[in-house]
This record gives C-alpha cells, sequence and structure tokens, in this order.
C-alpha cells in the first residue's frame, strides 16, 4: 500500500478507500486516549506519519 499522500489517479479506488478509513480509525484511537480536548497539529502529523517539510 502507498504511503499517505502518494495515492494518485490510476491507484485502485477500493485500496485508497481503505488506506483513508486506516488513517481515520488511527486518529480516532489517537483522540480518545489523548487528554484535552483536541490533538495538537504535531500528535495528528505523527498519527498519520507525516514527515516535516524541508
Amino acid at each position: 500500500m502507498a504511503p499517505p499522500g502518494t495515492a494518485t489517479a490510476t491507484a485502485d479506488p477500493d485500496r485508497v478507500a481503505l488506506a483513508e478509513i486506516e488513517l481515520c480509525g488511527e486518529l480516532i484511537i489517537a483522540a480518545s486516549a489523548a487528554d484535552g480536548e483536541r490533538l495538537s497539529a504535531d500528535l495528528i502529523d505523527e498519527v498519520l506519519r507525516v514527515e516535516p517539510a524541508g
């Protein structure tokens, strides 16, 4: 499966949808385990495996 943000128009739509569902699930799990009302941008990036630009 392609890393987040690398899906192309020619990718299998079912695989893309499954990847999106998995990422949403990971965010929900992180949000339910977090203290406070909101996840920080840094924590969201960590959950979604986003690397810093630069």
